[in-house]
């Protein structure tokens, strides 16, 4: 009896997969049942061959040895993959085998992933296509009651394959004739080199930044109602002349009453912020919690793959399909637990609509936004940040389901004198999808310049007395460092720094998500500061010194996004099949060829300028001071040395003295805090002061934490001499 072959992407997936179909006996690397066998990848199990494959001249690097241009790029078992590999192979190759299903990820890469392991087993057997966004085992059964024929997705392949291809050639060419030119540890690359541009030309805005005053007036009441000068033809409420301020405050002086001219109410909507995609999860994870995008990602694969909470993580959909929404009643019941049950159990009251807000499915791609699954966890099996990531995920998902925010917006026009002032404020009418929250959430109405207060009833031509005018003053602020949050948004949508290109281009890198994709963005911004291009300081990202002297050697188009937008067109026609995958890869062949050449004719040097009087303790050479993400390191300036060692790292102990953040120094028991206010103390000293601290008080977290959960009892009596005593408490 022939048997079908399953190739997952990961060892957690295959499992799941095999408990679906039944597949019990446990192989070395596969089970197997009587109708299926489930093998899987560890990621990639095979990738393109090193220079060096291509001829022992190329384990050198050597300029005059570039461009490498290998006809055809060969594939290579990956090293540390090749027991599972041989695995895979050996049962792909079965003779009662009689097909393959692809159940990697279900996207440009996932497709890669099997198709480069079927090529290197030189397997050519009937292929069949899973393509699910969710691994529960309802989802498991009904994408294998639809699988798809594999040759619908040999042009995804091919893009794919491309893709791969055009970054080796361009990517290693690049990065050899930069490292030998100027004996140095430089790499560059079509994404990566577009970042550490964005995040330079940031910081030369910030730079060039004049502050420029700006001045308004404010007039108190007696009412306490606080109005605001507004300019009657601009209609704004700021004015950039200090003498016209003055001149209005010197007229305004005497006047003692206001005048209602104007009262205007208008009933207001918001709705929900959209489900969410990979990239807006890590920038709020990262806004909320200061989690990496990298960290992120791994605590979303786990909640995806291990406990089978949420749907396929690595997506740029923030909508649902059609199909999807009949099971969504499911979806809110199984979070129909604390605290999330009294929000899912009204919503459950009635049918669940689908609003044209979250289900378009135009708008889905390869994979739909983030939501839950069918399936119930147990919080309790989370770890606190998975619980957390996973909390953001279920509120944004209830949300989108609820009511909209209703409010009463009154704006009110007064007179004083001969000049306008205006006010405005907000009632409350209905919560709707902010009951999701227990925390404001950011909207488009709270970026006004006019802040909202309370206003009592007024109607026009109400009059109140004037108690004060001030003249109120502010200055324009450049725009804020990058953070990793932020860096990810200009990342998806770089189209501000793509100057003078065309409409269609700039229309094409957003289709595409911008600069590398929800998958891999986390690792580029993680091997930009493992590269000691970025580095951080606080929350904030800045370019180091070598990356600004790698960008004045990289050729000019590298450090556009135009350039990722022109492949990312091209890949998008290959994947449609308007466009022959050979054609683009001969066009990389010539552009390698210019980059390298371009590099090669430079006049320009680089020059270390953090080098350290101490030698590498394996080659001599000195060695170089740099800013890891974590703290400060040593590394050897050789490449193929590759010698490094902390020397600090920041840490999350706080000051006594100013309450920054303190630096670790040192290795073993002479380790250091160290503060920038030039506070020292010993780790065996600073253990003390702790434990002594934790002895003698509460922190303000667990007093915040007793009174919260005193809040919520049934009986008031109980401890509520402490809860008093407690509330009454003053921190230092």
């Amino acid at each position: 009896m022939s048997k079908t072959l399953v190739l997952a992407e990961k060892p957690s997936v295959g499992r799941d997969i095999a408990k679906v179909l039944q597949c019990q006996k446990k192989g070395n690397g596969f089970l197997e049942g009587d109708k299926y066998i489930v093998t899987w990848a560890l990621g990639h199990l095979v990738t393109l061959a090193d220079p060096e494959v291509y001829g022992q001249q190329f384990s050198s690097w050597r300029i005059e040895d570039l461009p490498i241009m290998p006809s055809p790029l060969k594939l290579v078992v990956i090293r540390e993959s090749n027991k599972q590999f041989q695995t895979v192979k050996q049962q792909m190759r079965r003779s009662d085998v009689s097909q393959i299903v692809i159940a990697t990820d279900a996207g440009r890469e996932g497709e890669l992933v099997a198709r480069w392991i079927i090529e290197m087993a030189h397997v050519q057997k009937p292929i069949k296509r899973l393509w699910i966004s969710s691994v529960t085992d309802k989802a498991i059964r009904d994408g294998f009651r639809n699988l798809k024929d594999g040759k619908q997705y040999e042009n995804l392949y091919a893009s794919a394959a491309a893709r791969a291809e055009a970054d080796w050639l361009v990517g290693i060419n690049a990065t050899r004739a930069l490292t030998t030119k100027h004996n140095a540890q430089l790499s560059c690359g079509r994404v990566q080199t577009p970042t550490l541009a964005i995040v330079a030309s940031r910081e030369e805005e910030i730079r060039r930044f004049t502050p420029k005053p700006f001045y308004g007036l404010r007039a108190v009441t007696d009412q306490a109602i606080s109005l605001q000068w507004q300019d009657q033809k601009t209609k704004d409420i700021k004015t950039f002349s200090k003498e016209k301020a003055d001149q209005l405050l010197a007229s305004l002086k005497q006047e003692k009453s206001a005048e209602v001219s104007e009262v205007t109410r208008a009933h207001k909507k918001t709705y929900a912020p959209q489900l969410y995609d990979l990239t807006e999860l890590q920038r709020d994870a990262n806004r909320m919690f200061g989690y990496s995008p990298k960290e992120t990602l791994s605590i979303m694969q786990s909640l995806y793959e291990h406990h089978k909470a949420v749907t396929y993580p690595r997506t740029d959909s923030r909508y649902l399909s059609a199909d999807i929404v009949e099971t969504l009643p499911d979806r809110v019941k199984a979070v129909q637990m604390k605290p999330y049950a009294p929000l899912a159990a009204r919503i459950l009251r009635s049918p669940i609509k689908a609003a044209k807000s979250f289900v378009d499915d135009s708008k889905v791609s390869d994979h739909h936004a983030i939501i839950p699954t069918e399936q119930a966890v147990f919080l309790g099996d989370l770890s606190d940040k998975e619980r957390k990531i996973f909390d953001l995920v279920v509120k944004r998902f209830l949300a989108v389901l609820l009511p909209p925010f209703e409010y009463e917006q009154t704006t009110i026009q007064a007179k004083i004198g001969g000049e306008w002032f205006v006010a405005k404020g907000k009632t409350v009418l209905a919560q709707g999808w902010k009951e999701a929250y227990d925390h404001d959430v950011a909207d488009e109405e709270g970026q006004d310049e006019l802040k909202e207060q309370w206003l009592p009833k007024i109607e026009k031509g109400d009059r109140f007395q004037i108690q004060n005018v001030m003249q109120t003053k502010g200055e324009t602020k450049p725009p804020e460092p990058f953070t990793e949050a932020s860096l990810l948004s200009a990342m998806e949508n770089p189209a501000k720094y793509m100057a003078n290109e065309s409409k269609e281009l700039i229309k094409t890198i957003g289709e595409t998500g911008g600069l590398g994709t929800v998958a891999t963005r986390a690792d580029i911004i993680e091997k930009l500061f493992n590269s000691f291009l970025l580095e951080k300081r606080g929350k904030h990202v800045f370019v180091t010194a070598k990356a600004k002297q790698l960008l004045e050697l990289v050729p000019d188009e590298m450090q556009s996004p135009t350039l990722t937008a022109q492949w990312e067109q091209k890949l998008a026609a290959i994947a449609k099949g308007s466009l022959n995958k050979r054609a683009f890869i001969e066009e990389m062949r010539t552009y390698a060829k210019e980059v390298v050449q371009e590099i090669k004719n430079s006049d320009k040097a680089f020059r270390h300028d953090n080098l350290t009087r101490s030698k590498c303790p394996e080659c001599s050479k000195l060695l170089l001071e740099v800013n890891g993400k974590r703290g400060k390191m040593l590394v050897c300036q050789d490449r193929e040395c590759g010698y490094r060692k902390n020397i600090s790292k920041q840490t999350n102990a706080r000051c006594p003295k100013c309450h920054k953040r303190l630096e670790m120094r040192g290795e073993g028991e002479g380790q250091m805090f160290v503060c920038a206010c030039g506070h020292k103390e010993k780790l065996s000293t600073f253990k003390d002061r702790r434990d002594k601290e934790k002895g003698s008080k509460l922190s303000k977290k667990e007093v915040a934490n007793y009174l919260k959960k005193q809040e919520h009892t049934d009986d008031d009596g109980i401890n509520s001499a402490l809860k008093d005593a407690l509330s009454k408490f003053k921190f230092e």
